[in-house]
């Protein structure tokens, strides 16, 4: 733990030299370490050895005296150790990216972004540059969201302290259409879907391993503090395989196969814009027999059934609504049940107009 939490407060050291023109100090870059770590006491020596194991590994961080005291600054070195050649296609897909997380603006990861992104416009040769703005005239990124997570920021660098040294997090949650509650978790990783943030966490009081891992939106936190206890990651957990079960964010440890039968339209649809890696699209003879080898042409197939895992109605239920009558979820009854409640509720609802 105590390694971890070195590396923490290095890297983060490194964050403070890198965004200081003039330099700090050893008790200013002290300060600045306790205030955005949450320390509860920082000796000045630790900060002196922090800075002599970062020289140590090739960082290059000099020191002058100035009128308030013995100063520390990254040297005109430090760039060249991390020097990278950039092309126009590289710069473009680069600043693709960045316009794809701008959810994240307002929050350490974006301070990040723009830094880098500021060092790379400086370090490219003119005529890159040049070449690429030219070439950047021809795709636009339009659709990105408008919220973003400044109001955030402070319990985002909460949880992510807490993901880093494994600390249970004491929360205050509120659930859509329910009372705010006090509780604490045990944060795994944040995860970013649809322009949303959710904190991947388990929930210490919930006894089945499989159902102690869940996703917590970002938006719901009221609060987040860092407390003195431990906790022991979960090595059975693989993150990349829970976050991808099924279409949405909803969590569990195995997904539902449900079975949907598409129009033509909207089976076009579903092959330009996939709902999930895993789904399958297959065609339907219009006579209603599923052999469909027999048919040469696409065009004779009449409807499609598309099989796509998914771990709540809640998550299918946009999609589906959305394609209208051109879907028909056919399985299982829970899935089917779900959506024809809502198709209803809107007929009366609409039928009494």
């Amino acid at each position: 733990m105590a390694r971890n939490e070195q590396l923490i407060r290095q890297h983060k050291l490194l964050q403070l030299l890198e965004d200081s023109r003039f330099g700090r100090t050893i008790d200013e870059l002290k300060y600045d370490l306790v205030a955005d770590l949450g320390l509860t006491t920082l000796h000045g020596r630790t900060v002196r050895r922090d800075i002599e194991a970062l020289q140590a590994a090739g960082y290059d961080i000099q020191n002058e005296m100035v009128e308030r005291g013995k100063v520390y600054r990254l040297g005109r070195n430090h760039t060249a150790v991390h020097e990278i050649a950039f092309s126009a296609t590289e710069l473009i897909a680069l600043a693709i990216g960045r316009e794809l997380l701008t959810p994240l603006m307002g929050t350490q990861y974006w301070q990040g972004i723009e830094t880098f992104w500021n060092k790379v416009q400086e370090a490219i040769p003119e005529g890159v540059y040049e070449h690429y703005q030219r070439y950047r005239k021809v795709l636009y990124v339009s659709g990105t969201p408008s919220k973003t997570y400044a109001a955030h920021a402070g319990m985002l660098k909460t949880i992510t302290r807490c993901i880093l040294e494994h600390r249970v997090a004491e929360i205050e949650y509120q659930s859509v259409g329910r009372p705010a509650t006090q509780r604490q978790i045990e944060p795994y990783a944040l995860a970013v879907h649809q322009s949303s943030i959710y904190v991947v966490a388990a929930a210490p009081e919930v006894t089945d391993a499989s159902e102690r891992l869940r996703n917590w939106k970002l938006d719901r936190f009221k609060h987040a503090r860092v407390t003195d206890e431990y906790f022991k990651p979960d090595p059975n957990v693989d993150l990349s395989k829970f976050l991808s079960k099924s279409i949405g964010i909803f969590s569990g440890e195995t997904s539902t196969p449900v079975q949907i039968r598409l129009g033509p339209r909207s089976a076009s649809y579903v092959k330009e814009d996939p709902w999930h890696p895993d789904q399958i699209l297959e065609p339907v003879d219009s006579s209603g027999d599923d052999e469909s080898e027999e048919i040469d042409s696409e065009d004779a197939h009449t409807d499609f059934i598309l099989t796509v895992p998914a771990s709540h109605p809640r998550e299918l239920l946009p999609k589906v609504l959305a394609l209208g009558a051109d879907a028909e979820v056919l399985s299982p009854a829970e899935y089917r049940d779900a959506v024809a409640s809502v198709v209803k509720t809107l007929g009366q609802r609409y039928g009494d107009r």
